[in-house]
């Protein structure tokens, strides 16, 4: 039995069938959670459906999405991950975004890998609620060209904005995010500021799974002599590997 984690119906609907194997329109409706779905149990017909609809493509992205690790990835590819990952919301202003995040190497200077960071909407995550944390400073007083005493955004607190922004509407009123917005612009030192903080939040306890699942690319962070990279992506699916 499957065990979804997260599961983006707007990504789900919005891969259609080629007109020679056109099949009846398919019609996601707002609160009707895929993600809850007992494959085991009686299901409706319009659940059905779905589930019929998710193997199809599925069995099309195993055909064509290639691993996370590959080199040669650029945003808008489909990639399949399977790896440890932690999911966590942040208190306060983004607390409707959701993000998967896989270990960092131990020790840290264990080989110059590619991390992964998933980000998506709260509201299509299914089961326990993720661990929520501090997260990173997102705004400070100091420097930064600034008089003394104003505020200014944080790297990382862009960083935040601009996967919140993808990401649509958040929150327990939007709608569905058939429509998600443009990849993120994103920044090296913001990308690293955000995993920093991340990774401080889980010194004390662990709570990374196995977990499997497709993604599409935002943005990669090269490696560098002395830092792995890192690949930004927002997911369709993501579940447990049982």
């Amino acid at each position: 039995m499957r065990e979804i984690v997260y599961l983006s119906e707007g990504k789900l609907s919005a891969f259609l069938p080629e007109p020679r194997l056109a099949v009846p329109t398919i019609k996601l409706h707002a609160g009707v959670s895929m993600a809850g779905i007992n494959v085991e149990s009686p299901a409706t017909d319009l659940q059905r459906d779905l589930l019929r609809h998710l193997k199809r493509v599925e069995k099309d992205l195993a055909r064509r999405a290639l691993s996370h690790l590959e080199p040669e990835l650029a945003p808008g590819r489909w990639v399949q991950f399977e790896a440890p990952l932690s999911w966590i919301t942040l208190r306060g202003r983004f607390q409707d975004l959701v993000l998967f995040v896989d270990p960092p190497p131990s020790p840290p200077e264990a080989g110059v890998t590619r991390r992964l960071l998933l980000h998506g909407s709260a509201r299509h995550l299914s089961g326990r609620p993720p661990v929520q944390v501090d997260g990173p400073a997102l705004t400070d007083l100091e420097g930064g060209g600034h008089s003394a005493g104003k505020l200014f955004v944080t790297q990382a607190g862009h960083v935040l904005a601009e996967l919140a922004r993808a990401q649509g509407p958040l929150g327990p009123d939007a709608q569905d995010d058939t429509s998600p917005g443009p990849a993120p612009s994103l920044s090296r030192a913001g990308i690293r500021d955000l995993l920093t903080a991340l990774d401080a939040e889980s010194t004390e306890v662990s709570t990374s799974a196995l977990m499997i699942g497709y993604a599409k690319v935002s943005a990669l962070l090269p490696a560098t002599a002395t830092e792995g990279g890192c690949l930004v992506a927002s997911p369709l699916i993501v579940e447990y590997v049982n």
